[in-house]
């Protein structure tokens, strides 16, 4: 029978017929833990979807719906269950894997995370900002051991070369005393290939920076899924 075209909209491939690049759990065993994003993490615990919504589109609803992982971390048991597709059995999996990621914490409270990648920088905010409908500018404020020292909310709405001010780029990092940043900035359509725009605003940054003598280690581009961008590989605005 022939599909409709709303049944051809909401058709969404199951994990098993993913490339195996593409699978969470084959990512996690060729590249380890660390350059999963938050939704491919509970994905694999969640292990399985629902009938027109596979794992990863559920994870990146659930933190979509509760604002992130941190907001999910917040959340009560009652929360997630009244949540499509959430058994009890997926909520205690989720609820204990979030307890056991505090108390690990709270064992090494000096550790932070480290940016070593843009595959790191994109893990941290991906989760949240691939599933925003408006562009956001974020910057990530990096010590010398390039640690997060945080992660400050810049723009919402257009971020293109005649709205983006270092000024405001550069303060959380002038406040903090931040030696280097990181600038990411998400693509609504869900496609991260930098615009001349992105380019440009790179360009003017670096040029900032070095008057203000903080680094612009990178601007990472995200896209939907786990697709990003970094113009710092790809030499755009870098040079």
């Amino acid at each position: 029978m022939k599909e409709t075209p709303a049944e051809i909209k909401h058709y969404q491939p199951m994990i098993r017929d993913l490339p195996q690049g593409e699978r969470p759990r084959e990512r996690l065993r060729d590249y380890g833990p660390r350059y999963l994003s938050n939704t491919e993490l509970i994905a694999i615990l969640l292990r399985t979807g629902l009938q027109g919504e596979n794992v990863i589109s559920m994870a990146s609803r659930l933190l979509s719906t509760f604002d992130g992982l941190a907001g999910l971390g917040r959340s009560t048991f009652a929360e997630l269950c009244a949540q499509r597709g959430l058994s009890e059995a997926k909520v205690c999996q989720l609820l204990a894997a979030l307890e056991l990621g505090r108390r690990f914490v709270s064992l090494a409270p000096q550790e932070r995370a480290t940016i070593q990648s843009p595959q790191d920088a994109a893990n941290l905010v991906m989760a949240e900002m691939s599933g925003f409908d408006q562009e956001h500018l974020r910057v990530l404020l990096l010590n010398t051991k390039n640690e997060v020292l945080g992660i400050q909310e810049i723009y919402v709405g257009n971020v293109n070369s005649s709205m983006v001010r270092a000024a405001e780029v550069f303060r959380p990092a002038i406040r903090d005393n931040a030696p280097s940043i990181i600038v990411v900035h998400n693509h609504p359509s869900g496609d991260p290939t930098p615009s001349q725009e992105d380019v440009n605003i790179t360009r003017d940054l670096v040029s900032a920076g070095k008057l203000l003598s903080i680094d612009l280690l990178d601007h990472v581009v995200i896209g939907s899924g786990s697709r990003f961008v970094s113009l710092n590989e790809k030499r755009l605005g870098f040079s």
